[in-house]
């Protein structure tokens, strides 16, 4: 039990809940808490906030000085580089002092008058959470369609606006995932819509410009549960796409966008652990796939009147050590994002093939991506680029004289900000049956190895997802302070290909949690820092991660952060009622058969919690939250208080008004930054 001038943690009630399948029994005592309108588990959420707001009370000056410390590295009035499309150039900014983007468009030339499409700031005043997205100008660009969610629950709302006189029209469509589609004729719209239970995307409407959604048509219903379903536009604009999509299998149908009266054809039927995604050029669609056992991918083509796989044609064959992520389609050139040993590559190649080369990068750990591109007719690359000691760059690059233009790079405010003051690296940690694990180091030059360095340690580690080496200001505040910041690249994202993230998932999941805990031994044996100093942190399947290493090796750790954590594993798959649960069988298994039962719940953080000591945590969660529901660390912090047998810290906070992604506004986002930054620096008596 955890005491502070004789403040007791808060205890919640235990109701036995007996749950069985396959023969097995278990007993949850805090199943209670799965629902939000009970008044009891609103009063134990505040109960947590209110412990967690007494326990850190020492900490709320250097709370607010590490919130403005943050904030003044960025630049308020900050704005995006303009892109064309289709005439007008368009660009997003922020002013001093506000909290959302102003959205606005250049008619032809950048120097033309400014046309304010939308100022979020006004159209959030009064709320305490609002996202605006799925922003969608109609062809003759006199229409912008748009989603706005004030309950950061995921559910949108579609409207449109006249952009000619300012008019937000009558037409309103509830429960979608914000994006929409415009036909070319400017009046049909193409959109998702979302099951009121799970928010699993299931249906394409069509929507008529003027009517009532009530009258809208369902033009297509994903049916198997354990798909999605969504819609686009083809960047020659001439196809609206709609895909499907389960994490091992995709499908998509197409439509000329000339044709909204016309019928959508499939354009390979799906086939179970066949991924391909397609996009159009001229005469042909290129299709990335991982047909034909093709793990790290291919790129083939096809007529676009004979779509069916049997006439598909390799283009850039597979290649086992390489990943090749995606493609950008230009008249004379083709790009291709790829990933060789964990970096990032740009590969130019000329239709003609009269050349093809690597944009070069002379950086040891760093992310590069091609940015928006949305025309065909020109020489000129976008790219993103940036490293854990670089900021962000908006770079031009001309294909042709392999010129470069830096368009604009990220401005670290404040003063203090010298690049060449930080230094980065990667290194390669040995995984108990032998597999390199490679982690990308930051920190703060004259770091020296003597164990007495904190270290927070940052994962994922689910879905493919890879965790590139990025620059952050945020970041600094931990840097500046003698943190160091490493980034472990585990199994189960795809940082070292397809195979990577195969080795991390189902059944061999928990090679995530061995390479993670594997990686800290290793920092620790190598004298980057001690169990002392050093620190997990993780968030959504990341804090799964941040449950089953507390469980499995809770001595290395002197504090672990897990933010929005997905922890009561067998419980929510079981329950295909829950937001994901049905489309995440392939990234987990379907608890439903006994062996994958069995496997999950021989890992299930919750499921494992046991009577023994435990590092310093801090969890949080959101009310609203659609990716995790918020009873899982709920329950999980209230075991954990009923079991764990040492004095150390364990703070929970739930935000009553955000979802899983938290705050909506800029900078009241930091203010979450610099909530888990001080519980961090306190742990190490750093308190300026």
């Amino acid at each position: 039990m955890q005491l502070k001038d004789n403040i007791l943690p808060p205890k919640a009630k235990k109701i036995a809940e007996k749950l069985e399948i396959h023969g097995d029994k278990r007993i949850d005592n805090y199943y209670w808490m799965n629902n939000r309108e009970n008044p009891d588990v609103i009063d134990y959420l505040n109960q947590e906030n209110e412990y967690n707001e007494k326990m850190t009370s020492h900490t709320k000056a250097f709370q607010e000085k590490l919130f403005e410390e943050m904030k003044s590295r960025i630049k308020e009035d900050d704005k995006s580089v303009p892109y064309k499309l289709n005439g007008y150039w368009y660009l997003t900014r922020f002013e001093t002092g506000k909290d959302y983007p102003v959205y606005s468009r250049k008619k032809e030339i950048r120097e033309a008058p400014e046309e304010i499409m939308f100022d979020v700031n006004e159209m959030a005043r009064g709320y305490d959470y609002y996202s605006l997205g799925g922003l969608n100008v109609s062809p003759d660009n006199k229409l912008v369609a748009f989603g706005t969610d004030t309950v950061s629950r995921r559910k949108y709302t579609i409207r449109v606006k006249n952009l000619e006189t300012g008019e937000i029209l009558k037409d309103e469509i509830e429960n979608t995932t914000g994006s929409s589609t415009w036909a070319n004729d400017n009046k049909t719209l193409y959109y998702t819509k979302k099951d009121e239970q799970t928010l699993r995307s299931h249906r394409i409407y069509k929507h008529i410009l003027g009517t009532d959604a009530s009258e809208d048509q369902l033009i297509f219903e994903e049916e198997d549960e354990t798909y999605n379903t969504y819609v686009y536009k083809s960047k020659s604009r001439k196809y609206i796409i709609i895909g499907s999509g389960s994490t091992l299998t995709t499908e998509y149908r197409i439509l000329e966008a000339d044709n909204p009266e016309g019928e959508f054809r499939v354009f390979q039927f799906r086939e179970r652990g066949v991924e391909y995604s397609i996009s159009h050029f001229e005469g042909h669609f290129y299709v990335l796939t991982n047909k034909d056992d093709a793990f790290n991918f291919k790129l083939m083509k096809t007529p676009v009147e004979k779509t069916s796989a049997e006439n598909w044609e390799d283009v850039i064959p597979h290649r086992e050590e390489t990943l090749l992520e995606d493609i950008d389609i230009f008249k004379e050139y083709l790009v291709v994002s790829e990933r060789t040993n964990g970096l990032n590559q740009i590969r130019i190649i000329r239709w003609d093939n009269r050349e093809e080369y690597f944009i070069p990068f002379d950086n040891e750990t760093y992310t590069v991506f091609p940015s928006i591109n949305p025309s065909f007719n020109t020489n000129s690359l976008r790219y993103t680029y940036n490293s854990l000691t670089t900021p962000t760059s908006v770079i031009d690059f001309n294909m042709e004289t392999r010129e470069k233009s830096v368009l604009k790079e990220q401005e670290v405010l404040g003063g203090k900000f010298d690049k060449e003051n930080y230094a980065s690296e990667r290194i390669w940690a040995p995984a108990e049956d032998g597999t390199e694990i490679p982690v990308s180091l930051v920190y703060k030059k004259g770091m020296k190895r003597n164990g007495g360095n904190p270290v927070l340690q940052y994962a994922y580690g689910s879905y493919g997802s890879t965790i590139d080496p990025y620059f952050s200001t945020v970041r600094l505040s931990l840097l500046d302070r003698g943190f160091v910041y490493a980034i472990a690249h585990i199994r189960g994202g795809e940082y070292l290909g397809r195979n990577w993230y195969e080795d991390g998932k189902l059944f061999q999941k928990k090679n995530t949690f061995t390479d993670y805990i594997d990686v800290s031994k290793h920092l620790i044996a190598e004298n980057y820092t001690s169990n002392k100093h050093l620190y997990a942190m993780g968030g959504s399947a990341g804090g799964m991660l941040m449950g089953a290493i507390v469980n499995m090796a809770p001595e290395l750790y002197n504090g672990v952060i897990a933010a929005v954590p997905f922890v009561d594993v067998v419980t929510t798959m079981l329950d295909d009622s829950i937001p994901l649960t049905t489309g995440e069988y392939d990234e987990w298994g379907n608890p439903n058969s006994k062996d994958y039962y069995e496997y999950m719940l021989s890992y299930s953080p919750y499921d494992n919690v046991k009577a023994q000591d435990y590092p310093n945590m801090l969890v949080t969660t959101g009310l609203h939250d659609s990716q995790v529901q918020y009873w899982e660390p709920a329950k999980w912090v209230a075991k954990l208080r009923e079991l764990k047998t040492d004095n150390n810290k364990l703070l929970f906070h739930t935000n009553m008004e955000a979802g899983h992604g938290g705050a909506s506004g800029r900078f009241e986002a930091l203010k979450e930054v610099a909530e888990e930054y001080a519980f961090l620096l306190d742990l190490e008596g750093i308190n300026e």
